[in-house]
């Protein structure tokens, strides 16, 4: 992938921030001792468009750059970040991060070695590059396909947020690894009346990718997705309440995955023991049809990393294998408290923020049964196919999610539409009870982006269709 936007850092020495820089500033870091060091450049531009109502809304380009740095010391950490690239700021926030081992021994000079990476992300049309004439008429193609779907579409809205994020780690462990992360999202919301009933309806999605992505995933197909789902709500009943088989649909429905169990694996939950996890290595943790792993090695996802922000080049961790707790997702820090190799999932928002366990892209894997087998075998439940918000707690895995769109089994056939679908139970507790899943694995199309700690990240989800024997379901009360 070439750009015209340029980061002033590359591992071949053709840009002013180097490795010889950077093995000069590392040793200030560790100049009063310390078990560790890392340095993190960034540069980052974003771009996003906002077309509502016809009209472009919104537009708008900005840049971000600077260094973290992060001296460790047994269980302590410091650090700084800068947003310059002055050499006299560089050193002021490697002094600041270094007073965490005040008073230590220095440590000896770090050797720097450029790392080889694999290539994940290939971009044809790099987004920032496109004129943004033509990123409008990408959005009023969208809203014109949305409008003459249906007559009673009578509100559109979409959206193309596109960046271009480059970044040098560089470790004491010797690291030196350069990488550049395309990411771009479109979006179309619509909103259907009649007889003043409303509805919404939304569709997106993108990737590490460039503006490829929409040769493939037309504004069209997305404004038609968008209608289809805001017209068939239209006729939505009263959610049943109670407890009752539920089906995931495959794709977005790993994101209840993602959250409800998901976190619970990351390992600094585990290693201060807040999470349901922690202590339970060997463990049956979920139905023995369930296997779950965390891959950052996805062509072109949006959790796709082709190296984490410690240096370290994530391939595909098992969390969880025939519902066995087999690992955890981990950073340095964790990985050196449990005495094993880190999995490439450090991870941070920016410069400005320290990297943590974080998820890539989190995917139940396939099963051996029939999709429509699995909805067949529904006396009467919930077909789960897109989901909204949600609440987790962590330490014990009770969530709440709601639905966007959700429709009702009966007699091994997907009825009537429902409104106002709540999902409420417990990560392991649900995970014990799946009893069948699809041979159908999808992973989301790339709209996730996940928080932790105050800190965000794109990441993406995955799992087939899954039967789950029992889930209280938030609605009316349940009927014959």
């Amino acid at each position: 992938m070439t750009s015209r936007y340029q980061a002033p850092f590359a591992p071949d020495g053709s840009a002013p921030i180097d490795r010889a820089l950077a093995e000069k500033l590392l040793g200030v870091a560790l100049a009063q001792g310390g078990d560790y060091a890392d340095l993190f450049f960034e540069y980052a531009v974003n771009g996003s468009y906002g077309y509502d109502e016809g009209l472009l809304k919104s537009a708008g380009r900005y840049v971000t750059m600077g260094l973290g740095v992060r001296v460790m010391l047994g269980d302590a950490t410091g650090y700084a970040y800068v947003e310059s690239l002055e050499w006299d700021a560089l050193t002021h926030a490697a002094r600041t991060a270094s007073q965490i081992a005040r008073g230590g021994k220095s440590v000896a000079p770090v050797s720097l070695e450029s790392r080889a990476l694999p290539t994940r992300y290939p971009v044809v049309q790099p987004s920032l590059d496109v004129e943004g004439l033509t990123k409008r008429a990408l959005l009023e193609r969208a809203d014109k396909a949305a409008r003459a779907a249906d007559a009673r579409i009578v509100k559109v809205s979409a959206s193309l947020n596109e960046e271009l994020r480059e970044i040098l780690v560089a470790t004491s462990a010797g690291h030196f690894a350069w990488d550049s992360q395309p990411l771009v999202r479109f979006g179309v919301s619509v909103i259907a009346e009649v007889n003043g009933k409303r509805q919404s309806g939304s569709s997106g999605g993108g990737g590490r990718t460039g503006m490829e992505y929409l040769e493939t995933h037309t504004p069209e197909a997305h404004a038609a997705e968008a209608v289809r789902q805001a017209i068939a709500m239209l006729d939505a009943r009263e959610a049943p309440a109670g407890e009752l088989e539920v089906v995931l649909a495959p794709g977005d429905s790993g994101i209840l995955l993602h959250e409800a169990v998901g976190h619970g694996l990351e390992a600094d939950f585990n290693r201060k023991k807040t999470s349901n996890y922690a202590d339970a290595i060997g463990q049956q943790v979920a139905s023995e049809l369930c296997t779950v792993v965390d891959d950052g090695s996805l062509l072109s996802g949006r959790g796709t990393i082709n190296v984490d922000d410690e240096g370290e080049t994530p391939t595909s961790a098992t969390l969880i294998e025939r519902g066995r707790l087999v690992g955890y997702m981990q950073d340095q820090h964790s990985a050196k408290f449990f005495g094993v190799r880190p999995t490439g999932n450090g991870r941070r928002e920016s410069f400005r923020s320290h990297p943590m366990p974080r998820m890539t892209n989190t995917l139940l894997l396939n099963g051996e049964s029939d999709p429509e087998e699995i909805v067949r075998s529904v006396k009467r439940g919930v077909y789960a196919r897109k989901f909204g918000g949600g609440q987790v707690d962590i330490t014990n895995g009770d969530f709440v999610f709601s639905l966007t769109e959700g429709y009702l089994i009966e007699d091994g056939r997907i009825t009537a539409p429902l409104k106002g679908v709540n999902l409420i139970g417990n990560g392991p507790d649900v995970m014990r009870k799946v009893t069948m899943l699809g041979n159908d694995m999808a992973v989301s199309d790339g709209i996730w982006t996940c928080g932790k700690d105050g800190q965000s990240v794109p990441v993406g989800v995955g799992c087939p269709t899954v039967k789950i024997s029992a889930v209280t379901v938030g609605g009316t009360e349940l009927g014959g």
